[in-house]
């Protein structure tokens, strides 16, 4: 029972996350019309008032995100060419993320050298994996194994950390950046500066998601390799 029970709570803490994400967004995508400009339209004007003419704006396939290495925002398909409410208040905290850039803000600095080098330590993690049962086979060192099992493992654990760690820059995207943007502008309708919020808070959780996510990862890595 305690064991089905731990399972439900994890099944929760995983999949919850990313499906109220996915849920806030898809609710407020609709109508497409609901304003005068779309998402992309919206962070053309947007970081051109904040004086950003040089950050490019960019459709995606890859998700909705900042590039600080090429000052670039990025928005998908749906945000860059729709009106709604969803592809204004995303592109908004997207436009946040370019002015914690351009105002030197260390967190966002930090998470990018943290990304880069998480993302090379995880390939290496997934490499290390990979090579363990050549290592038992050819050394017949166990130990060796071991080693290289737990220095995977810990590169696949990081880029969980690094998401969570880094919440508050998102946070302060949407509510210090972005919210003041949407409201003081009147880029969003009073009736919708609620939803404006939930949005704004979907789009930070969004790493929070993914990290979840990364938790399934880990835990099937830990089921093949366990003995």
């Amino acid at each position: 029972m305690h064991i089905v029970l731990g399972i439900l709570v994890l099944l929760g803490v995983v999949v919850l996350p990313g499906w109220w994400v996915q849920r806030v967004m898809k609710k407020h995508s609709q109508p497409a019309d609901r304003y005068p400009g779309t998402g992309g339209q919206l962070a053309r004007h947007l970081l051109d008032g904040c004086g950003l003419e040089s950050v490019d704006v960019e459709r995606t396939e890859h998700g909705d995100h900042y590039d600080p290495e090429t000052r670039t925002v990025r928005l998908s398909e749906g945000n860059y060419a729709s009106a709604s409410l969803t592809a204004i208040t995303v592109a908004a905290h997207e436009v946040g993320h370019a002015i914690q850039h351009a105002d030197g803000y260390q967190p966002l600095l930090v998470r990018t050298r943290m990304v880069k080098s998480i993302q090379k330590f995880q390939k290496l993690g997934m490499l290390l994996i990979a090579l363990m049962p050549v290592v038992l086979v050819a050394l017949k060192i166990p130990s060796a194994g071991i080693t290289l099992l737990l220095v995977g493992l810990a590169a696949l654990a990081s880029g969980i950390v690094v998401h969570l760690v880094t919440l508050p820059t998102e946070l302060d995207a949407s509510f210090r950046r972005a919210l003041p943007l949407l409201v003081k502008g009147g880029y969003v309708k009073r009736e919708d500066r609620g939803a404006a919020r939930t949005i704004l808070t979907a789009a930070a959780f969004t790493y929070v998601a993914a990290s979840m996510m990364g938790l399934v990862n880990f835990w099937w890595w830990l089921r093949i390799l366990r003995p």
